[in-house]
């Protein structure tokens, strides 16, 4: 044995039974977390087709919203443009987007 020399330290009697106590432990806890974080192996052990539980009432429900709407576009000072939007729940919010400016950082070197 590699590490006979433990059991000189520790009583076989108590070390054993910690060590299967451990790793026992440690199994419980990988186990519990799959299951609490996936759908799919909850379908598995209960029989049911893959695919069929939560993830799949997630993405029809996600279908079914409604997207926000630009309803015009206003060109503004310095090549911003101004956008109306209109929220699904009917609020109406104004987005600004501005130009690209050229940093002398980001421009190109000059040619030699």
């Amino acid at each position: 044995m590699n590490n006979a020399k433990m059991w000189l330290v520790v009583p076989p009697a108590l070390g054993v039974p910690l060590f299967l106590g451990a790793v026992a432990v440690g199994s419980f806890s990988v186990h519990v977390a799959v299951l609490s974080n996936t759908s799919w192996v909850s379908d598995f052990l209960s029989g049911q087709e893959l695919g069929t539980g939560d993830e799949m009432a997630a993405a029809a429900a996600a279908s079914e919203l409604e997207t926000a709407k630009a309803s015009f576009v206003i060109d503004g000072e310095h090549g911003s443009q101004e956008l109306l939007v209109i929220l699904p729940d009917g609020t109406v919010a104004k987005a600004i987007v501005q130009g690209q400016e050229v940093l002398a950082s980001a421009a190109p070197p000059p040619n030699l």
